[in-house]
């Protein structure tokens, strides 16, 4: 089944937290200060917040995007929520789908599902989906997600999900807000996403050359994509986040286990470090606007999303979401 694609919308800018344990920190302060990032963000006047999801390893100590999403719904009354992403390998579409439902009703329809591929990483094996189910499952995984978050009743009869017709409870109240995690322009998700009219979550590692060219074979800005970026508002960004961001970097790539047993390829945190500030709003205010304003004008893509967390401390999270609400969404908005 194909959900209709969404037309020409006003920039959105919302805030991404991975929710990282940066050296010397602790999972539940982390989980906490990501709570308090959200509420933060909605006072600042982002229109939503979106949360990774990770397992067993430092780079994101959130391992149910959805969790934290339900409860940052039940704490704000504006700000929409979103998953990037709630990932299809280790998950349920059916189960998936019955979460959906029962959030968006009592939000009111504040919740975005991001929803992506995952990586061939041991949590397929503790979780027992399996490497076949991560190569060469995902679609079969997002047409019963679509089909369980839109129907009253869903059946399946495909190679990894067999069952008979079961009714949906609670009903669908409205169309799912999806959107699909994807890598480059020859990503097999991005053509997948292209055929069911899915818009695209792309990652903060591409710049807007890549953007543009990834948007340009889904077939253009049209669908309402989300780009993520690194967004850090200061006289002395830069160097706050190349003091903060390597260390937790080097933990994270690190902490990644393949399914097979193959040593992960990393990145040389310092390098990528470089390589996220070049690309990204990273510099004082009136950078970060010109920067941004530039990405939007380059990809054609209207929905932003910003890393905040680059300075690894609660009190840097804070005040850059305070900074980004005061000093640059207002001059990306006044322009629109």
């Amino acid at each position: 089944m194909v959900q209709q694609r969404l037309g020409p919308v006003t920039p959105r800018f919302g805030v991404f937290l991975v929710s990282g344990r940066f050296p010397g920190q602790v999972d539940g302060d982390v989980l906490r200060r990501s709570v308090a990032a959200a509420e933060a963000a909605e006072r600042a006047g982002f229109d939503d917040v979106w949360f990774a999801e990770h397992h067993f390893m430092p780079y994101g100590v959130c391992p149910s995007a959805l969790t934290l999403a339900a409860h940052v719904l039940g704490r704000t009354s504006r700000v929409e929520v979103g998953t990037a992403v709630s990932v299809l390998s280790t998950t349920h579409p059916v189960a998936l789908a019955e979460q959906w439902a029962m959030l968006d009703a009592v939000s009111g329809g504040r919740l975005w599902l991001g929803v992506g591929r995952g990586g061939p990483w041991q949590d397929l094996e503790v979780f027992g989906t399996g490497l076949d189910r991560f190569e060469t499952g995902f679609a079969e995984s997002l047409d019963l997600l679509l089909a369980a978050a839109t129907r009253e009743t869903v059946r399946a009869d495909g190679a990894r999900f067999a069952f008979r017709e079961v009714p949906m409870t609670p009903r669908p109240e409205r169309r799912p807000k999806i959107v699909v995690a994807c890598g480059g322009a020859d990503s097999a998700a991005v053509r997948l996403a292209g055929e069911r009219g899915l818009p695209l979550l792309l990652g903060m590692h591409h710049g807007d050359e890549q953007k543009a060219a990834t948007v340009a074979a889904y077939g253009g800005a049209e669908a309402g994509h989300v780009s993520t970026v690194v967004c850090q508002v200061g006289e002395d960004a830069r160097e706050a986040v190349r003091a903060a961001l390597p260390g937790w970097l080097k933990d994270g790539f690190a902490a990644h286990v393949r399914f097979d047993g193959q040593p992960a390829k990393t990145r040389d945190p310092d390098e990528y470090t470089d390589h996220l500030c070049a690309i990204h709003p990273v510099g004082d205010a009136a950078y970060c606007v010109d920067r941004l304003r530039t990405s939007l004008r380059r990809t054609g893509v209207s929905h932003v999303i910003m890393f905040v967390e680059a300075s690894g401390t609660p009190e840097g999270t804070y005040e850059n979401i305070a900074r980004i609400g005061a000093e640059v969404l207002p001059a990306l908005r006044a322009a629109h």
